[in-house]
C-alpha cells in the first residue's frame, strides 16, 4: 500500500511522468514558472517574431506615402534633427502632412533613442528630408531590430512578471490544471501582436508591455508603481485610454475602503501628476506648444472611423450613413455619450466591490467598449481588448481562443494589403498548437457545451472560413467593391458584441463564496 501511494506522488510530478513514459515532456501543468522554463517559451515566442520580421512591412515600396514603417521611420528622422519644441509644428523641416507626429512624447524620445542607434551605422537612412521613402536591406534589419529589442525590453518581462504574480495571488480559478508556462505562451504568443508590430510594423509592444506592468503591480498591491507605469503607457500612445476607467474604478474602489483614503488617493493622484509631468515638461512652457501637441493627438477632422473596422459606427453604417447625418462635433459627443454609458456598468462594479479577477475582466469591458463606441478607432485597435483576454486565458480558456481567432480576421483585409498572408497562416497554426497542447486539460475540460452550443460555435468557425477563402479568391462585384470587408466586419462585429456582453455578466454575476471572501485580501 505504502508503494502505490508512493508511485501515485511521483506521477503527479511533471518529471516523474517524463520518466515514467520513457521521453521527456515540456511541463506545462505545474504552477511553478521556474527561470528556466520561462526563458523557454520567451526564445520561443523571440523565434516566432525574428521569422515574421523578415516578411513584407506596411507601405513597403508603395509611394508616395508608404505605410506605418515609413511613419516610424520618419519620426526617427524628425526628432533627430529637429528641435523638441518643433516635433508637434507644421515647419519647413517638419511637414505635419507628411506622416507628422500623431503620439504623446514618450513615442517621440522612443523615436530618438532609436534614431540616435541608427543613425551611429546607417546614418543615410534618418538623414532629414533625403531619407523619405528610404527602403534598404540594412535599414529594414536595423528597423526590425529596434522593435524586437523594444518588446524584448518591455513586453516580455511585463508579461513574465504578470504570470509570476497571478500565481502567487492565486488569481482565478484553482486546481491542479493550471498552467503558468501555457498562460506565458498566451501572452507571448499572442498572433495579432506578433504580426502588427513585427509584420505590419508597429511599436505596441511598449504601450501593452507598460499596461501589463501595471496591471501585474496592481496584483502584487503596488499601487503606486502601477500609476506610474499606466500614466506612461498613456504617454507612449493615447489609445491606453481604453484601460482608464478600469484602473481608475479599481484603484479608487481600493482606496476608499481604507483607513485614510484621502491620502491614498492624493499618493495615487501625485504619481500620475508627476509621470505626466516629466513625459511632457518640454511642452508645459507655454499654453501654445500643449495645445499643439494636443491637437495632433485627437485628429477628430479624420471622422469616426477611416478604414472598415469591426465596431458598432462602421458596422451599422452600412445602413445608418452616420457621417452624413451628423457633423464632426456632434459625432464626437455621441460617440463620447455611448462609450461611456457602455463602460459604465463595468467601472460601478469595481467601484462597489475592487477584486482581482474582477479588475482583469473590468479591463477587457472597458478596452471592449472602447473599441466599439470611441471616436477614430482603427483595426489595430483590437490588440488592447485582446491583451486581457490573454490574461483571462485560465478562467475564459475558448473566450481568449476565439476572440483571438476573430481579431485576426477582422484584420484579415489589413495582412492581405502587407502581404503576410503565409505569416498569418502560420502564427494561427502555431498559437492553437499551444492552445491545444498535449498537456492543456485545463483548456480541453475548462467547459462544458451542450449541443446547441457547439453547433453554433461550428457554423461560426465555418462562416470564418468561408470568409477567408472568399476574400482570396473571389473579385466583389464592381457596385460594392468593399463588399467581402463589410462581410468580414459584420462577423467579427457579431462576434465582438456577443463577447461584450458575456464579460460584462461575468464581472457583474454573484462573486462565489471564495472570490467574496478575497475581496478584503485583494485591498
Amino acid at each position: 500500500m505504502a508503494k502505490k501511494t508512493r508511485t501515485r506522488g511521483l506521477a503527479a510530478t511533471p518529471s516523474a511522468t517524463a520518466a515514467e513514459g520513457g521521453d521527456a515532456t515540456f511541463p506545462w501543468s505545474t504552477t511553478n514558472l521556474t527561470a528556466p522554463t520561462a526563458v523557454a517559451v520567451a526564445l520561443f515566442a523571440l523565434l516566432v517574431r525574428v521569422l515574421v520580421s523578415l516578411a513584407p512591412y506596411s507601405g513597403q515600396g508603395t509611394p508616395p506615402m508608404y505605410g506605418d514603417y515609413e511613419a516610424q521611420r520618419h519620426w526617427m528622422e524628425i526628432t533627430l534633427h529637429t528641435p523638441t519644441a518643433e516635433w508637434y509644428r507644421n515647419t519647413t523641416a517638419n511637414d505635419l502632412s507628411y506622416w507628422g507626429l500623431d503620439y504623446p512624447p514618450l513615442t517621440a524620445y522612443q523615436s530618438l533613442a532609436h534614431a540616435l542607434l541608427i543613425n551611429v551605422s546607417l546614418p543615410q537612412s534618418v538623414a532629414l528630408s533625403s531619407s523619405r521613402g528610404f527602403e534598404s536591406h540594412e535599414s529594414k534589419l536595423m528597423m526590425r531590430w529596434t522593435v524586437l529589442s523594444s518588446d524584448l525590453l518591455v513586453f516580455f518581462p511585463a508579461a513574465i512578471y504578470f504570470v509570476w504574480v497571478y500565481f502567487q495571488r492565486q488569481v482565478g480559478v484553482h486546481g491542479e490544471e493550471r498552467s503558468a508556462p501555457w498562460l506565458l505562451a498566451m501572452i507571448l504568443l499572442n498572433p495579432c501582436l506578433i504580426l502588427i508590430d513585427h509584420g505590419h510594423f508597429q511599436y505596441n509592444c511598449i504601450s501593452l508591455g507598460l499596461t501589463l506592468g501595471a496591471i501585474a503591480a496592481v496584483l502584487s498591491r503596488n499601487d503606486f508603481a502601477a500609476s506610474i507605469l499606466f500614466s506612461l503607457a498613456i504617454n507612449h500612445k493615447q489609445m491606453s485610454l481604453y484601460f482608464a476607467p478600469a484602473f481608475f474604478s479599481h484603484l479608487l474602489g481600493k482606496c476608499l475602503k481604507r483607513e485614510n483614503p484621502i491620502f491614498e488617493v492624493m499618493k495615487l493622484g501625485f504619481a500620475v501628476i508627476g509621470t505626466f509631468a516629466v513625459v511632457w515638461w518640454p511642452y508645459l512652457h507655454s499654453i501654445e506648444s500643449a495645445m499643439e501637441v494636443l491637437h495632433r493627438l485627437a485628429p477628430f477632422e479624420r471622422g469616426v472611423f477611416e478604414d472598415y473596422v469591426a465596431n458598432f459606427w462602421c458596422s451599422t453604417s452600412l445602413v445608418i450613413k452616420w457621417k452624413k447625418i451628423f457633423t464632426i462635433h456632434s459625432m464626437k459627443l455621441l460617440s463620447l455619450i455611448t462609450t461611456v454609458f457602455a463602460f459604465l456598468p463595468s467601472f460601478f462594479q469595481q467601484l462597489r466591490a475592487p477584486s482581482d479577477e474582477g479588475f482583469l475582466f473590468s479591463l477587457l469591458n472597458n478596452s471592449f467598449s472602447f473599441y466599439l463606441f470611441s471616436y477614430q478607432v482603427h483595426e489595430k485597435s483590437i490588440l488592447l481588448p485582446l491583451l486581457p483576454a490573454s490574461l483571462l486565458a485560465l478562467q475564459e480558456p475558448t473566450l481568449c481562443g476565439w476572440l483571438m481567432y476573430c481579431g485576426l480576421l477582422s484584420m484579415y483585409p489589413l495582412i492581405c494589403r502587407d502581404r503576410l498572408l503565409l505569416q498569418y497562416g502560420a502564427v494561427i497554426g502555431i498559437f492553437l498548437t499551444i492552445f491545444y497542447s498535449p498537456q492543456g486539460k485545463h483548456v480541453k475540460g475548462a467547459n462544458r457545451f451542450s449541443t446547441q452550443q457547439k453547433a453554433l460555435m461550428a457554423l461560426g468557425l465555418i462562416c470564418s472560413v468561408a470568409l477567408h477563402l472568399v476574400y482570396l479568391a473571389f473579385e466583389p462585384p464592381k457596385r460594392y467593391p468593399f463588399l467581402f470587408e463589410a462581410l468580414i466586419v459584420l462577423f467579427c462585429f457579431s462576434q465582438f458584441v456577443g463577447f461584450t456582453f458575456y464579460t460584462n455578466a461575468k464581472q457583474w454575476l454573484p462573486l462565489d463564496h471564495s472570490s467574496s471572501m478575497r475581496i478584503k485580501k485583494d485591498l
